[in-house]
């Protein structure tokens, strides 16, 4: 769809041919806004049977998404959306599959980004299939299985910083500004693509009454919300599901902020679950703007639950998932949703 970006925090507006998805005026975030009214496809066959709900450029249709939902056996409320399935094992690919797009078609012969794991795995990968080179950012605590996936797929070259992703993303950012690469990772344009994943649940579950997504920089949580209120205005849905966002009580800023009833703050990560172990997410507000506006709201899970979940989940059925990826399953357990609701739990991603 034609459509222009707008800013956050300044809202200054910029036409689609502005090559970021940074504010040059203040270095606020940019939010895709669409010309037309978005009428969500409910009736899709394919991930690029969203095409028209998406910013308007020369996608290569690689395939991605629809991913499988599995009911669960032990209750009749609970559906598990299967991100894993995805080429590489997790949600990233949807927003990845835009980016990296949009950097091909203004130009751009490298991307960089600062990721926990599987942002970059699936940044490497797409940038590979456009031809691009890839820098990335990642703490030198990084899991080295994830490491390894990121070097396998060819061309990017692996940054360490002594510090979490926050202060990756910092030197991500700069690398940008410095070397004119196209800034990849948790933005706007990576936030239409992994909106695709609510398209799909409400096409695979009606009446659906909770989604329980796990969240590290709530791009994904933001996403999905975006989604929903497309489907809401468009008449495709009667009614949001609650949003129920989850992080790992190691590192749970929104978590905190929400039951405080307090702005947002950095929190130093302390968990297992890399995946999810951002200090202080990049779209926390309008998580918390999310879980107001469906009535939802945020729970936090240990690292002990994320183990015993992973371990259930491959024990049942024979599915393996890392700690982040089942934070979803173990949120479910402890948020008092009754057996004739209709919950689905994203499982995010796989790779371990």
């Amino acid at each position: 769809m034609d459509y222009y970006l707008k800013c956050n925090i300044c809202n200054e507006k910029y036409g689609s041919n502005y090559a970021g998805q940074i504010c040059g005026s203040c270095s606020g975030l940019l939010e895709v806004q669409y010309k037309k009214k978005v009428e969500p496809n409910l009736d899709a066959e394919s991930f690029w049977d969203y095409e028209d709900q998406l910013p308007k450029s020369k996608y290569r249709h690689y395939l991605l998404g629809m991913t499988p939902l599995v009911r669960a056996h032990e209750s009749r409320s609970l559906f598990m959306k299967m991100e894993i399935q995805n080429p590489t094992h997790s949600f990233k690919d949807r927003g990845s599959a835009v980016e990296l797009a949009k950097a091909a078609e203004y130009g751009f012969n490298e991307v960089v980004c600062a990721s926990t794991g599987n942002m970059a795995y699936s940044i490497s990968y797409y940038s590979k299939l456009y031809g691009l080179r890839s820098q990335v950012f990642i703490s030198t605590d990084a899991n080295k299985d994830k490491i390894n996936d990121i070097e396998s797929v060819g061309d990017a070259q692996v940054h360490w910083v002594k510090g979490d992703f926050n202060k990756a993303l910092a030197q991500a950012e700069a690398y940008s500004k410095k070397h004119k690469a196209f800034l990849t990772g948790d933005y706007c344009y990576r936030k239409e693509g992994q909106k695709t994943v609510a398209y799909e649940v409400m096409q695979q579950v009606r009446s659906l009454t909770h989604l329980i997504v796990p969240v590290g920089n709530a791009t994904l949580i933001s996403g999905v919300y975006k989604a929903l209120k497309e489907m809401k205005a468009a008449d495709k849905i009667r009614k949001m599901p609650k949003i129920i966002g989850v992080q790992a009580s190691g590192c749970m800023p929104l978590v905190r902020a929400f039951k405080l009833r307090k702005p947002l703050s950095y929190e130093r990560p302390r968990t297992k679950a890399d995946a999810i172990a951002v200090g202080l997410p990049t779209f926390g507000n309008q998580a918390m703007e999310a879980f107001k506006e469906t009535k939802g709201y945020a729970v936090a899970v240990n690292d002990r639950e994320l183990e015993a979940e992973k371990e259930h989940l491959y024990e049942n059925y024979g599915i393996v998932a890392e700690l982040g990826g089942v934070a979803s399953l173990a949120a479910y357990r402890k948020a008092g949703i009754k057996e004739n609701d209709r919950a689905v739990a994203i499982i995010s991603g796989a790779n371990v």
